[in-house]
């Protein structure tokens, strides 16, 4: 039955979307890449990677961009061409740019580029709450644990150097954990509304998940949608604000089909030149921002 709600359809539809792509034929889901090219020259091709899609294989997973970069490549260059090469990677569930080499050596120094840090990566994100303060830079390792509950999962977590004392309250450095990646976020919010935010993120680092733990445990403001990192100790749907729920014609029972509002902005690629792309967020994501009413005054 087709759901008189049109949030709640449109969520619906999304799920389908992202469950047909699983399902389509290869071909399909290299034809909807090659349609989403944003830019190419003789060493790249930067895709804008579709919602819900992973791009690397796993257990029931039928279609992945790994696996039809033979494809993409023949239909964008002749039957001859090798195939493409993955320089980094998206979540499944990220939206948005992401870049593709023609050969090995250039996947190699992009991959580098990366690791390095020199590739400057833009995120936009919606958030539940505002930031405090507006802009700034969340610096707290990240490490990976397990926890145990009454479904135990693993999760990415906060590893901080630093706490309060309960005594006086100062800052005291602890001892570092081991097994933790140090993590680095700039943010800053571009327009607030509904109880939610609209964020424009930079990681410095790449961690696993990054963004996605940094706005939930570092600032309290979980990504809208995100329903991994809004709790920590259940695997449940994100709880929503009166107001949210309103604006987006949402019941909170059906807060488990919203998607992560996750997006690949902006990409600066130091390649020879500096290539500097800017790809628009997905639909489903633009019209979350008119029924948030958030503004984003033009860049």
């Amino acid at each position: 039955q087709i759901p008189k709600d049109p949030a709640q359809r449109r969520v619906r539809e999304l799920a389908a979307l992202s469950k047909r792509l699983q399902q389509v034929h290869p071909n399909v889901l290299a034809k909807v890449l090659k349609q989403g090219t944003v830019y190419r020259n003789e060493e790249i091709v930067v895709i804008n990677k579709p919602y819900g899609i992973p791009v690397h294989g796993g257990p029931g997973v039928k279609n992945c961009i790994a696996d039809v970069l033979p494809i993409l490549a023949k239909m964008l260059e002749n039957m001859k061409a090798e195939p493409l090469h993955l320089c980094h990677r998206l979540d499944k569930e990220t939206t948005g740019l992401m870049v593709l080499a023609r050969s090995k050596e250039v996947a190699e120094r992009i991959r580098l580029l990366f690791k390095t840090r020199q590739v400057e990566k833009i995120y936009w994100a919606i958030s539940l709450g505002d930031p405090d303060p507006a802009e700034g830079i969340v610096e707290i390792p990240i490490v990976e644990k397990e926890v145990r509950s009454h479904q135990s999962h693993y999760k990415m977590t906060l590893a901080p150097n630093y706490r309060l004392s309960p005594e006086d309250g100062k800052v005291v450095k602890i001892r570092k954990n081991r097994n933790a990646e140090s993590a680095v976020t700039r943010y800053r919010l571009l327009a607030s509304s509904s109880a939610c935010s609209l964020l424009e993120l930079q990681p410095i680092t790449g961690v696993k998940h990054q963004i996605r733990v940094h706005l939930a445990y570092g600032l309290g403001c979980p990504i809208l949608g995100d329903h991994k990192y809004s709790h920590w100790s259940k695997l449940a749907p994100q709880k929503l604000p009166e107001i949210t729920l309103k604006r987006l014609k949402l019941e909170q029972s059906k807060a488990r089909h919203l998607p992560l509002h996750l997006h690949a902005h902006r990409l600066s690629l130091p390649l020879g030149e500096r290539i500097d792309l800017v790809c628009k967020p997905p639909l489903f994501f633009q019209k979350t921002l008119k029924q948030l009413e958030l503004d984003v005054a033009k860049d």
